[in-house]
Order: structure tokens, then C-alpha cells, then sequence
């Protein structure tokens, strides 16, 4: 009897156990603020009761740092930019390839996922797929400026005094592509790269006299808008849309030679333990109710079909004012950024910044 209720013992500790590591599966999620809302983990792990979902919020840096320093472990679903993959997969080793028919990418829009599978395919291998997109552009209050449409009318004569920009990397880009250039191309050629850079800089510091101040960031820009101070401005495209909401009049534009686009991804880590909780993961939040739900957190576009109309109310007004499907076609991806060129930006951006007081 005694060796019976040990057997018994035994039996109904192994059944516990075993009940206890179907509960214990954890869904590491190493992403961005806002990208992992409470209401989707709730939803997530009331469908899915096996799964316990663990966020850590970072950016693509920290994704990289974190990565690199354990060979790809700690994690089990990465979303680091598009641009920021395929350097850091050579360079670190930190991903594992992605298993595309263990994810619904019919519901991913076709130019969106194209160009992600571009940047990070190796070796005949995608390392990631779409997730949520957003863009750099040109915003214009559209009674003052009705036919402001190209990166080069920020330095449009007849908005002397009138406009912005911030000294960063977007606008030597805009200002390439204006000048008919195509900067993403000349990386494969850094002669030709820092001649380009060299005529956007001549560019930009020329173009001083337009400039009324030089934004820093998202509330100095608005500031400016709001209060008319100037009309039109480079800006992110987020920072627009908060802006129609207050005035209707100032609206989000694509420039003519392509809003800059900026696309956060899915990634496999390379020591993940928990792909076919991510790959449910992955799923869950590109059903279409889900992709409101998250859009309404992280304010930026999921990369699905119809992706605009599934906005929350308050921000599909100002995305629908702003982008046709036409727009969204002609979008100039970031491309993979190789060794240098940053250095290459940076020594321009100072150089124009010396000039102008930037």
C-alpha cells in the first residue's frame, strides 16, 4: 500500500509538472514603446492560455547591443527597423531565418513586404517581414502653400523666411533625390556618394536665407506650424497627422520624389526558443481588429492591406488627407546602411550646420 500511493505520488507529480510546462511557455518580445499594448498581451494570452507574452521595450541600438552580446539568445521575437538587419546579420550572426508559410503574409501589402524581403534576404534566406510602417516627408499649411509638393520647395524663393527643416540625415536624402540624384544607389559607390553629399550640402547651406529656424524636435516644429510663424516644413509624418487634428489645413505631404520610408519589422533571434509562440504572435496582431488596436498605441500603419482604413478613427482623417495609393507605391525605402556612410552624413550635416548656424 505504501509503495502503491508513492507510485501514485509519483505519477500525479509528474502530471503536475507537465501541467506546469505547458503553462510556463514565455513569448519574449524585445520591441519598441508602445508596440506590445496591455489590451493585445491580455487578448494574446487569453486565446492562447499556454502562452505567457514578456515585453522589453528598446530601440535599434539596444536590440543590436542586446543581441550581440548573447549570440542571438534571451529573446524570442525581435522588431528591429528594415534598414537595420542585414549589416548587423553579417557583421553578429544575431538572427535565424524566418519560415514564411508559418505566416499569413496574403494580408501583408505587396510593396511593403517586397521591399522589407530586399533588405534582409541572405543567402536565398528572409530574416524578416513587415509589421508597421511610417514615413519622413513635407508638411504644408495647404491655404499658404497650395502647390508646395517637392523636397526642393523648402527652398522655394517664394516661401523665403517661411520654412523648416531639421539637420539630420533625412534631409540630405530628400535633398538628393530633388537634385535627381538617387543616394540609396551611390552606396555601392562612396566617390560618388560624398560627390552627391557634397552638391546637397552647397545645397542646403544656399538655402539658409529660406530657413526661418532649424527644428529640433516634434514641439518646436508644431509650435511653428500652429502659430504660422512658417508654412511648410520637412517633418515626420506622425508629427503632421497630431497637427490635423488641431488644424485641417496642415496636412502631410509625400513629396513628388518619394516619402522616406521607415518600416519596423518581425525577426527571429538566433537562439529563440519559442518560434511557434512568436509565429502565433506574428498572426494575432495582423488581424484586422488587432491591427487597430495597435495602431491606436503606436500611431504609426500596419503594414497589411487596406492598413490606412484600419486606423483608429481619430488618425485615418489625416493619413487618408495625406497618402494615396499611389503615394504609397512610390515610397523610398531606407536602405541597408554599409560601413561609412554615416561618418559621411555626420562630417556633411556639421559642415552645413558651421554655415548656417544650424
Amino acid at each position: 500500500m505504501h509503495i502503491k500511493t508513492t507510485m501514485a505520488g509519483l505519477l500525479a507529480a509528474t502530471m503536475l509538472a507537465g501541467v506546469g510546462s505547458a503553462q510556463a511557455e514565455t513569448l519574449r518580445l524585445l520591441t519598441w514603446g508602445s508596440y506590445a499594448p496591455d489590451v493585445l498581451v491580455q487578448k494574446f494570452e487569453e486565446e492562447y492560455p499556454d502562452i505567457d507574452v514578456e515585453v522589453t521595450f528598446s530601440n535599434n541600438e539596444e536590440m543590436i547591443a542586446k543581441l550581440r552580446a548573447t549570440g542571438g539568445a534571451g529573446f524570442d521575437l525581435a522588431q528591429p527597423s528594415h534598414d537595420r538587419i542585414y549589416a548587423a546579420q553579417l557583421e553578429y550572426d544575431i538572427y535565424k531565418p524566418l519560415d514564411l508559410s508559418k505566416i499569413n503574409t496574403d494580408v501583408l501589402e505587396a510593396k511593403l513586404l517586397a521591399g522589407v524581403k530586399e533588405n534582409t534576404t541572405i543567402d536565398g534566406e528572409v530574416y524578416a517581414v513587415p509589421h508597421q510602417w511610417g514615413t519622413s516627408g513635407l508638411m504644408a499649411e495647404k491655404t499658404m502653400a497650395p502647390d508646395f509638393s517637392s523636397w526642393a520647395d523648402l527652398c522655394d524663393p517664394q516661401y523665403a523666411g517661411k520654412t523648416s527643416m531639421r539637420l539630420k540625415r533625412t534631409i540630405l536624402l530628400g535633398t538628393a533625390f530633388s537634385m535627381g540624384e538617387n543616394p540609396f544607389e551611390a552606396y555601392s559607390d562612396l566617390e560618388k556618394y560624398q560627390d552627391i553629399l557634397d552638391k546637397v550640402a552647397d545645397k542646403l547651406i544656399e538655402c539658409k536665407a529660406n530657413i526661418k529656424a532649424y527644428w529640433k524636435g516634434g514641439d518646436d516644429l508644431s509650435a511653428m506650424m500652429l502659430s504660422g510663424e512658417i508654412v511648410a516644413s520637412e517633418t515626420w509624418d506622425s508629427t503632421a497627422y497630431k497637427l490635423f487634428d488641431q488644424n485641417e489645413n496642415i496636412v502631410f505631404i509625400p513629396p513628388k520624389e518619394g516619402a522616406l520610408a521607415w518600416i519596423d519589422t518581425f525577426a527571429l533571434p538566433r537562439k529563440a526558443k519559442a518560434d511557434d509562440a512568436a509565429y502565433k504572435w506574428i498572426n494575432f496582431v495582423l488581424r484586422p481588429e488587432n491591427v487597430t488596436l495597435m495602431s491606436g498605441s503606436t500611431g504609426a500603419i500596419a503594414a497589411v492591406q487596406g492598413g490606412k482604413d484600419l486606423l483608429p478613427e481619430d488618425k485615418k482623417a489625416a493619413v487618408n488627407a495625406a497618402f494615396t495609393d499611389a503615394d504609397i507605391d512610390n515610397l523610398k525605402f531606407f536602405a541597408n546602411i554599409p560601413p561609412g556612410v554615416e561618418d559621411m552624413e555626420g562630417k556633411t550635416l556639421e559642415k552645413i550646420k558651421a554655415a548656417t548656424g544650424g
